[in-house]
């Protein structure tokens, strides 16, 4: 019997088979409900006292409480139920098949719906709200809504995942779409959302391309492979036509080439992809394992040993201002050949320790001359003890970046950018920020009086060691800069800190998480990676976890570098990138004209070899990039109480 009843009389049944819930779900049913009232009644059964309780419709029960707690509904208001009667084995019965009836919309329905609401004229922060979406959810489904017809009915009708639909969505011409979508139909091979990914974006492939150097000429005509050839083409330069044929022979090379390569090195499995690099997709779900270079022989440590303290008796000999320039020429000369010996001995590859090599896997990826490499990082598939918390590791006696032959005034300039980098990271990353705030307001009871400060989080802005220092130019401030600018300051209008507080927590959690991002980040202080001053472990720990790469933020030029550090260094940074060949090319060059041509050099505008290019773009000083976690060694070398893993994810569940 269908029956209004008062919400204050309505309370959630034991009996009730829904026992787990979803944060952001229940907050989505709230401000749907919010919005549009109750489209779904709740099936209820006489309880005690006049009250009535809910069996099914109980995470519906709670968003109307929680909307009576704040106003939206009076307590009296009255809610549609189907009240119904029976055995406890019937009624809980009842519940189950309310929740199994219940079928979750098709994107493809929901995009349509989106499109229309928008269409009528709502935006799409309109339909986030009402629907207690974020704008991004919405934004993603309004794309799916002008994808081409054949593929945006395919996902319709289940023919395709979304996965595969957003990938055909990966180009906004939907003739190439239908083009492709119409071209796999045929397909005996397998498709994958980065095969339709990289058809939609590649209409050929030239024969240079990795995938063909991989599969060959050959094994690619004999597969039915089709080539267009012009005048003037040569095998690099002709063009394959059936990509997707291509990626089926090269997924299958690969997977072959991992079998191998597995046996080779005692692992449990090796993955295959296609990509000159592995993206975070391919790594979720799986726990790092700890790994260290291979352990150096008693010659070698020796060796190094000895190369350290030549190091430092050569830098000390530039630093001394009673040294000529004879003297200061060879030095510079002498620090090339040291740190390029001492590297030699350092850069060894990591391996997990052989215990561990029952469940470690690793990834092979594609170089970019068509050759499998695997990646030298060990991951398990194994949940570990503990994790997501930064174990420490011994420090290894490997060589430390040396930090003595730059200048006060270079460290701190460089430690601020550095720092800058960092913060654009932090601040992208609300749930890092709530967990890396809470930790150090919770830290900061002066239990540890070792441990180094790594921001100033009492609320001042830090503001670092050099007064005036804005690199303005340097693409991390005016990321940061623009991320400030973005931020919603409609609060800062209220009339007192109570009304400017009551407007704060009245934006969305969108803008509330930009908020904590951008608070968090501005207390970072300067640091390097380096030992001394400037070194603050906890910013290598943040940095790793957020996969900084320092390049894509941060380019070496001769105001900010080159032209404040000695010749040796810009001679070392060419090594490292071209090797003797393009180190004895500029050799000879004045310091000006060195840092000049190092500016261009490692910007990419310069005419040489591909390998080369990458290598110089990818360099920056190695005081600037921040540490891998297996690298990481707490302060103490110590492993306090573990945090709990659960806090850690109540934590991360509030800032999302």
């Amino acid at each position: 019997m269908i029956q209004s009843i008062p919400l204050k009389k309505l309370v959630p049944s034991p009996r009730n088979v829904r026992k787990s819930s979803d944060v952001l779900a229940d907050l989505q049913l709230r401000a749907d409900i919010a919005a549009r009232g109750l489209l779904q009644n709740l099936v209820v059964r006489k309880g005690k006292r006049g009250k009535f309780e809910v069996e099914a419709g109980g995470r519906r029960l709670a968003a109307l409480q929680a909307l009576a707690e704040e106003g939206t509904f009076p307590e009296n208001h009255e809610v549609t139920c189907l009240v119904i009667e029976g055995e406890e084995s019937e009624v809980r019965e009842a519940s189950l098949a309310e929740n199994f009836q219940r079928l979750a919309m098709n994107p493809a329905d929901e995009a349509q719906a989106f499109a229309a609401i928008v269409e009528a004229g709502a935006t799409t922060e309109d339909v986030a709200r009402r629907f207690g979406l974020t704008v991004r959810f919405v934004e993603g489904r309004l794309r799916l809504a002008s994808l081409a017809p054949c593929v945006f009915e395919a996902l319709a009708e289940g023919t395709i995942t979304l996965d595969m639909a957003k990938a055909y969505g990966a180009i906004s011409d939907v003739e190439r779409q239908a083009h492709v979508y119409a071209e796999l139909q045929e397909a005996w091979y397998q498709i994958t959302p980065d095969t339709i990914r990289r058809m939609v974006l590649d209409a050929t492939v030239r024969g240079s391309d990795p995938r063909a150097v991989l599969v060959g000429r050959d094994a690619y005509l004999a597969a039915g492979g089709r080539i267009e050839r012009e005048l003037f083409d040569d095998d690099a330069s002709e063009s394959w036509i059936d990509v997707a044929l291509l990626e089926d022979l090269a997924h299958k090379a690969m997977e072959e080439a991992a079998k191998k390569t597995a046996l080779e090195y005692g692992l449990a499995w090796v993955r295959p992809t296609l990509g000159n690099y592995v993206s975070h997709d391919l790594v979720e779900g799986l726990s790092r394992l700890p790994c260290e270079p291979a352990p150096m022989t008693e010659q070698e440590a020796k060796e190094l040993g000895e190369l350290e303290a030549d190091y430092d008796r050569v830098a000390a000999l530039l630093e001394d201002e009673d040294s000529d320039d004879d003297e200061v020429a060879k030095a510079e000369q002498e620090l090339v050949v040291i740190d390029r010996a001492m590297r030699a001995l350092n850069d060894r590859p990591p391996v997990p320790a052989d215990e561990l090599k029952a469940e470690a896997g690793a990834f092979l990826v594609l170089s970019r001359n068509g050759e499998p490499t695997l990646v030298p990082q060990f991951y398990t598939e194994t949940e570990l003890a503990d994790e997501g918390v930064v174990e420490a590791i011994e420090e290894s006696g490997a060589a430390k970046p040396k930090g003595s032959s730059l200048s006060q005034r270079l460290l701190d300039e460089l430690a601020m950018q550095r720092r800058d980098i960092l913060a654009i990271h932090l601040a992208n990353d609300p749930a890092l920020a709530l967990d890396f705030m809470v930790f150090t307001l919770a830290d900061a009871d002066g239990h540890d009086w070792r441990a180094k400060k790594a921001s100033t989080l009492v609320g001042s802005v830090a503001s670092g060691p050099v007064a005036g220092f804005e690199a303005k130019d340097a693409p991390a401030s005016a990321a940061l800069a623009e991320f400030a600018g973005s931020l919603d300051e409609s609060w800062r209008s209220g009339e007192g800190d109570v009304e400017r507080f009551a407007r704060f927590r009245a934006l969305s959690d969108e803008a509330r998480s930009a908020w904590l991002g951008h608070v968090v980040s501005r207390t970072l202080i300067a640091s390097l990676a380096c030992e001394g001053e400037r070194s603050v472990p906890l910013h290598e720990a943040l940095g790793s976890l957020l996969e900084i790469e320092t390049a894509h933020w941060w380019r070496p030029t001769a105001a900010n570098y080159f032209d404040r550090v000695a010749k040796a260094r810009t001679l070392e940074a060419l090594d490292a990138a071209g090797g003797p060949e393009l180190v004895s090319r500029y050799a000879a060059s004045k310091k000006a004209e060195l840092a000049s041509a190092a500016e261009r050099i490692f910007s990419g505008n310069f005419i040489g070899e591909a390998e080369v290019k990458e290598r110089a773009q990818a360099w920056v000083p190695s005081i600037m990039r921040f540490a891998d976690t297996e690298d990481l060694a707490l302060a103490d070398a110590e492993v306090r109480e573990p945090v709990r893993e659960d806090i850690t994810d109540d934590l991360a569940e509030q800032a999302a």
